[in-house]
């Protein structure tokens, strides 16, 4: 059979059109589902199965997300589940098309851990719920459903409690992150901080390196960054000592902050293994008994500080080049209202702006 010569022609030029990048893996986050919710004085959860179905049906011009970000805690996955459980939910999360990726491991007192600056029964409870999760992860694994991602870990105490003693709590927290790694690499797992304004010892920048370097182990223990949250140290929110952007900062000044955009990322990529897309409006925000902290924004938001497709670009390159150490990036929407999450649009416009980070600062396998 011969191609007339404009069936020919077409087919030459899709043949010689550069193909879209397909990593890092594009994922959307389960947590914002429970994380502020479920209290007396918040809105109700959002069961596991419709924030899975959120995800699976988001499309833009074809691209579909490629997996989901867990939390391991009722309700929607029990940090005491059975491998048949899991089996359960590699089904269902598969049967969507969907991957398992990073998950968060709940550290904090109430969920079943504890402080990780308690050097008792706090210290104790943090490495159950983290050796819970890490079993968790390598059962997956094995199912074949989770290829990539790490553990999600913080100190599981503010900023006030670690500020009576911080240099004694400091040292506890590295103790304890210490221990933390032990159990991951017996599991084949790795921990990633989330840096956030609202965790002692991890309540800027500065803190945040002075704990991973403490810890000293890059191959186990890393930062996970959250485009929001990272925002807010730059502004020094609970540690106005290690602001970086001035105290009278106007958000017209692109130049003051590229250059501020630049030392914070410089500082902190060699030690990130996990990468929230996010967007910000300079603000903080709590809901139900989360603390506050950086506000997360629709994608679109108009009042958005980031730019996010060449913010990203800070965080996944290097020396111009993607540096392929994130085998997928997550949208991180905690906290959003439970009507803007029902909206189709909403996760359309997230998955959009995802895309174009890929095509921006991604790779091709």
């Amino acid at each position: 059979m011969s191609l007339g010569s404009s069936t020919y022609d077409s087919k030459r030029k899709m043949d010689s059109m550069p193909k879209r990048n397909n990593y890092p893996k594009l994922h959307n986050a389960a947590w914002p589902g429970v994380v502020g919710k479920g209290s007396p004085d918040a809105e109700p959860c959002i069961d596991f199965d419709t924030m899975l179905d959120y995800t699976a049906k988001a499309e833009v011009d074809g691209v579909k997300f490629d997996g989901i970000d867990l939390f391991l805690y009722d309700p929607h996955i029990s940090i005491d589940a059975t491998d048949d459980d899991l089996k359960r939910l590699a089904d269902k999360v598969g049967n969507k098309g969907l991957m398992i990726g990073s998950m968060a491991a709940p550290v904090w007192g109430g969920t079943g851990g504890g402080s990780a600056i308690d050097e008792g029964d706090g210290r104790k409870d943090f490495l159950t719920q983290v050796q819970k999760a890490c079993r968790i992860g390598r059962k997956l694994r094995e199912i074949g459903i989770r290829n990539y991602g790490i553990i999600r870990i913080d100190a599981a105490a503010g900023p006030a409690e670690w500020l009576t003693d911080p240099i004694g709590n400091q040292r506890r927290l590295a103790e304890t992150f210490d221990m933390a790694c032990d159990i991951a690499e017996d599991y084949g797992e790795s921990l990633a901080a989330e840096g956030e304004i609202c965790w002692g010892g991890m309540h800027s920048w500065v803190t945040m390196i002075d704990l991973l370097e403490r810890v000293g182990r890059p191959g186990t223990l890393g930062f996970q960054a959250d485009m929001s949250h990272t925002l807010l140290y730059l502004m020094g929110y609970n540690a106005p000592e290690h602001r970086i952007l001035p105290e009278d900062f106007d958000w017209k000044d692109i130049d003051t902050f590229d250059d501020a955009y630049e030392e914070l990322t410089d500082a902190l990529r060699p030690w990130t293994i996990d990468f929230h897309i996010a967007q910000n409006d300079g603000t903080v925000h709590g809901s139900g008994d989360h603390d506050k902290t950086g506000r997360h924004c629709l994608a679109n938001d108009p009042n958005g500080k980031l730019d996010i497709t060449k913010r990203a670009g800070y965080w996944l390159k290097e020396d111009g080049l993607p540096h392929q150490r994130y085998r997928h990036i997550c949208w991180d929407g905690c906290m959003f209202p439970n009507d803007v999450m029902s909206k189709p649009d909403t996760w359309n416009n997230i998955l959009g702006a995802m895309i174009k980070v890929r095509d921006a600062h991604g790779w091709r396998e």
